[in-house]
């Protein structure tokens, strides 16, 4: 027996039983017209819980065209019961077949009203339905953006909200997609540019030297010396294209202990000193107590110090200073490089840590990468569970910083 018929039954007994006593308590009857009442409340009882049960036992509502001729069958069919069982007890109770009649008419009468205003009440519910089913189709023709109004707190109220939430869930997926799309094809164009630049180069030197056209030892060696270098760029390209897969997929995975920040702050400057010496640029670093040690993977976060250090060496110029400081608060540790040089553009500030970008357009490898490092950077630190930022103003300089939990 399911929870529904079980329900209906219970239902019809505590009507029955309500019946009764209300018919007790006003009227004072013997025992014997109680016992009669009873028996008959109890058979037409019976009688309308065996209509109604086979009306759905047997599927009659299912069959319905229409919900709106649905509710309809079953206000005709609740009604023409109410009119049998009143009927019924008029027949028994009137002795005038002129009042028996007058009470038909108006039995009737009632039954219909009832009906009609049942079909009209029903109408809202089922325009409710009936919009969540046009709003479905639109959304199966591809118009995510669609979403259905929200009235009242029932159970469609509750429908109408998951809905719209399915929607406007989908439509971020949707969204994420063409992102993907679109980020597919850039890395198509953009690798392929970046790749072929080294490759073009290394295929023109080793026919140069397949063909003996260098004569003397030094070009020879320059030569050797601009291959090596073209492959070594070769090389980190693809070791970036395969670290920012593993970002993408979710499945970088971190050696995580604790470590001496100051020490990898500190080894990371020591291996720019001389880039730095070179480009006559200060470079600072500033730690506060506190900072050790921090729980992190070092080579990751020794990659991130690498590509943020080597960023602002390569836009600061000549006099200019790069600046290094880790502090910590809260929990957490932040380190932040500032440099001197010109900044970035406030329209360029949004997309810095978009894979494959750079704000320099020719995408010239001598003025930077394949525009992954940042992103790397990013991914890297969000996989420690921190975040990455950055602040500029053009003509006074930019400052990355990111956080760490220290734990």
């Amino acid at each position: 027996m399911t929870s529904a018929t079980l329900r209906f039954i219970l239902g019809i007994a505590l009507i029955v039983a309500s019946a009764l006593s209300i018919f007790y308590l006003l009227m004072k009857p013997p025992m014997s017209d109680l016992g009669a009442m009873a028996q008959f409340l109890s058979a037409t009882a019976i009688i309308s819980a065996g209509a109604g049960y086979l009306a759905y036992r047997y599927g009659w509502i299912e069959r319905s065209p229409t919900l709106r001729w649905s509710l309809l069958g079953s206000y005709a069919l609740a009604s023409a019961l109410t009119f049998i069982n009143v009927w019924v007890t008029a027949r028994l109770m009137f002795a005038s077949q002129h009042d028996l009649m007058l009470a038909t008419v108006l039995l009737l009468f009632a039954g219909g009203i009832a009906t009609v205003l049942g079909f009209f009440l029903a109408s809202t519910l089922t325009e409710r339905i009936g919009d969540l089913d046009k709003a479905a189709r639109r959304i199966e023709r591809g118009d995510l953006g669609t979403r259905v109004p929200v009235r009242g707190a029932d159970e469609l109220t509750a429908l109408s909200e998951t809905f719209n939430a399915m929607a406007a869930r989908l439509e971020a997926a949707e969204a994420r997609k063409k992102e993907l799309d679109a980020l597919r094809r850039d890395l198509v164009a953009w690798a392929g540019h970046d790749l072929q630049t080294p490759l073009a180069s290394v295929r023109a030197i080793v026919e140069a030297l397949a063909d003996d056209m260098v004569d003397d030892e030094a070009t020879r060696q320059r030569y050797l010396r601009t291959a090596q270098r073209d492959i070594q760029n070769l090389s980190d390209l693809i070791n970036d294209l395969f670290e920012m897969s593993q970002i993408d997929a979710g499945g970088l995975k971190l050696d995580l202990s604790p470590a001496s920040l100051s020490d990898l702050l500190s080894d990371t400057l020591e291996s720019f000193s001389a880039l730095a010496l070179q480009q006559g640029i200060k470079l600072e670093v500033s730690l506060e107590p506190g900072v050790d040690p921090v729980v992190m993977d070092v080579q990751r976060i020794a990659r991130v110090l690498n590509n943020l250090v080597g960023n602002a060496l390569r836009y600061t110029p000549e006099g200019g200073t790069v600046s290094v400081l880790a502090g910590q608060a809260a929990g957490r540790v932040t380190v932040s490089v500032s440099d001197t040089g010109e900044g970035i553009p406030a329209e360029d500030i949004p997309k810095i840590f978009e894979r494959f970008y750079r704000g320099e357009k020719s995408r010239n490898r001598s003025t930077g990468g394949a525009g992954l490092g940042l992103a790397i950077a990013r991914g890297i630190v969000e996989a420690h569970e921190g975040e990455i930022g950055v602040e500029s103003e053009l003509g006074r300089g930019t400052r990355f910083f990111f956080h760490l939990p220290k734990s």
